[in-house]
């Protein structure tokens, strides 16, 4: 396995879905790096539900802020959905959908007041590829995407804020390779170059919705290296563009 974050690395702090036809029910006891080259976004907002638009940006470019998760296992309908091995899973507590290869694993974590979550997709095997949906509790001010800004701005606050080349000696180098808004979704591909390490490729779409009591931000975010097959990469970005509200 990869590096994993802090918070997740105790053996208590995932569980898989429930496998059969339906559904899948295998224990993980941590997940693959899902979060560490992205943490930057994913968690994105404080204790607070009434942050303002300039904190919420500060926080996506910065370093996550973790709270303790405990386990809230997945319990998500799937079925197939092409001849390459995809199925759909479903996750009716959240309300959305995203069709993963057929073979990954699932692991998903909650706070306990269940404001911040987030549900991983990654292969049985040692990877740096993978897929997450991290979900973050926003306050009124933010009703939909726009509220963040253009998303040209979006991208480049966000990746210029990961961005640690200027340092010395040098830290990470983020490159924006592409954004655009498409159907109320974000979508940003950009690339993190670590000193010494592969360079990776990540896909995000973001969007937001409501539950009925708030509203939430939706951070899919694909990644894969420089070192990953064409196929792999091709499954990253298929599951990260599937992703929908239901």
């Amino acid at each position: 396995m990869a590096a994993i974050s802090p918070w997740l690395s105790s053996p208590q702090s995932f569980s898989n879905p429930r496998v059969s036809t339906r559904y899948s029910s295998r224990r993980c006891t941590s997940l693959p790096a899902v979060v560490s080259s992205q943490e930057h976004h994913q968690i994105l907002c404080r204790d607070q539900v009434g942050m303002k638009r300039r904190e919420v940006m500060l926080q996506l470019a910065s370093s996550a802020f973790f709270l303790p998760f405990i386990v809230s296992p997945a319990f998500a309908e799937t079925s197939i959905v092409s001849s390459e091995a995809f199925r759909v899973y479903t996750d009716e507590a959240n309300k959305f959908e995203i069709s993963i290869p057929q073979d990954w694993q699932v692991g998903q974590a909650a706070e306990p007041n269940g404001f911040k979550s987030i549900t991983a997709f990654y292969p049985e095997e040692t990877s740096s590829y993978n897929v997450s949906v991290a979900i973050t509790g926003l306050g009124p001010d933010f009703t939909r995407m726009e509220s963040f800004g253009k998303v040209e701005a979006f991208a480049e606050t966000l990746v210029s804020g990961l961005d640690r080349s200027w340092q010395k000696p040098a830290g990470v180098t983020a490159k924006l390779v592409d954004s655009r808004s498409s159907k109320g979704f974000y979508y940003i591909e950009y690339t993190l170059l670590n000193p010494g390490e592969a360079r990776k490729h990540l896909y995000s779409a973001i969007g937001m919705t409501t539950n009925g009591w708030y509203n939430r931000l939706y951070t899919v975010t694909g990644q894969f290296t420089d070192e990953e097959s064409a196929d792999q990469s091709s499954k990253i970005q298929k599951a990260v563009k599937s992703f929908k509200f239901i």
